[in-house]
């Protein structure tokens, strides 16, 4: 939340200098128009800035790419010759004061900073800021809809279903820091390599699964206000009742991504939890592991709460992309991305949540289950690939528009 304020804030702010800019380049013939594109974020883990950036450069334009460097960006943007990174400087924390005097002093800050930063740059037609789901471009300011899929511009799909061959070499590299991914047991046969949900022959290179493996939850987080986690806390609880009273429920994997403020709050209420089939880990995955772990899991928990009750979450849009289904905690235009019952579940708390944990694991594997009938769904969606859908939305509007700067 405090990042869109910021980025509004300092958008704000610079309005006339952008407008003069805009200007300025519709005044220069034959030149490529230059694109702002604002990343208030990590840019090596906002993989749909990274590919709007791409997509600008493929289609002509010159485009700087503002944003915090944490993680290394696509090889691709790296080395195109249209796009220039220009690395942002986050505020760390002031550890002293009211929390609100802390909030306020580092939301003026990073407004006046990525204004600084904004009037260093050249004189831009357009500006892309990515504001909670929506993408606001160019300037002046008009919202478009950011439903592409996950895939990057004529590439592979970044978001899909994971072969199981990928799916062991993941859970394999975990194994060796998380142990919720470790085998319960050693193979009998020394050319086999298993790990707690797949097996491979190493003579033969045969992957599978295991029989009796547990089931793998996914949920991803900023840990913030937004995602109230002790939802899910309390459903595994519930689901654990359930397992030792006898139901016919597998043993959970629970592997919850991501870093921030309240990620060590959480850490230590998992840890005093005592569950016999139900394991968690909270690893910080490596940019290209996050979407391979979602095209091995089972099932993914969606806990955003959307404050403005407009954003749609985009960590619903990748797991649908990897035909993973979800549960999401309902909000009021969460049906225009998942519509309850079809390719997924919504819920308000944690008795509904709960008992769709039951209802989908019940039997777990089962091929005539619920489950399976949201992941053939998902399979069977027709979704526009990225290169069509930004052809469609994007490339007209920002052509129009410097058509009219240019005229």
């Amino acid at each position: 939340m405090a990042a869109s304020f910021v980025a509004l804030l300092a958008l704000v702010l610079l309005l006339p200098v952008l407008l003069l800019g805009a200007w300025k380049r519709g005044r220069q013939a034959g030149a490529a128009p230059h694109v702002v594109v604002v990343v208030l974020g990590d840019v090596g883990r906002s993989p749909r800035m990274q590919y709007h950036s791409l997509s600008l450069a493929q289609n002509g334009f010159s485009v700087t790419l503002l944003g915090f460097y944490n993680s290394k960006p696509r090889d691709e943007l790296l080395q195109s010759d249209r796009i220039q990174i220009v690395k942002l400087t986050e505020l760390q924390s002031l550890g002293a004061g009211p929390r609100v005097l802390q909030y306020g002093v580092k939301v003026v800050f990073q407004a006046v900073y990525l204004l600084w930063k904004l009037m260093c740059t050249d004189p831009a037609a357009y500006i892309f800021l990515q504001v909670r789901e929506v993408l606001w471009a160019p300037v002046p300011p008009e919202p478009v809809c950011d439903q592409c899929d996950a895939g990057g511009p004529g590439r592979e799909l970044a978001y899909q279903e994971t072969p199981l061959d990928l799916q062991h070499e993941l859970f394999m590299k975990l194994s060796h820091t998380y142990s919720p991914f470790q085998s319960c047991s050693e193979p009998s046969d020394a050319s086999m390599e298993r790990s707690a949900f797949t097996e491979r022959d190493c003579q033969s290179g045969v992957v599978r699964s295991l029989h009796g493996r547990p089931a793998l939850l996914v949920s991803s987080t900023s840990w913030t206000e937004d995602e109230d986690f002790s939802i899910l806390l309390r459903a595994l609880e519930k689901f654990e009742q359930l397992a030792v009273s006898g139901d016919s429920l597998p043993s959970l994997v629970c592997v919850i991504t991501g870093k921030g403020p309240l990620r060590e709050h959480y850490r230590h209420l998992i840890g005093q939890k005592h569950l016999q089939h139900v394991q968690f880990c909270t690893p910080w995955l490596e940019a290209e592991d996050y979407p391979l772990l979602l095209g091995s899991a089972d099932l993914g928990v969606c806990l955003h709460m959307s404050s403005s009750g407009l954003d749609l979450p985009m960590k619903v849009v990748d797991m649908f992309g990897c035909c993973l289904p979800v549960c999401a905690v309902n909000f009021k235009c969460l049906h225009e991305l998942l519509r309850h019952g079809e390719n997924g579940l919504v819920f308000k708390d944690a008795e509904e949540l709960a008992a769709q944990l039951q209802m989908l694991f019940s039997k777990f594997p089962d091929p005539a289950g619920k489950l399976n009938q949201f992941r053939k769904e998902l399979r069977e969606s027709q979704q526009l690939r990225w290169d069509e859908s930004w052809q469609r939305t994007v490339l007209p509007l920002v052509t129009h528009i410097d058509l009219q700067a240019r005229g």
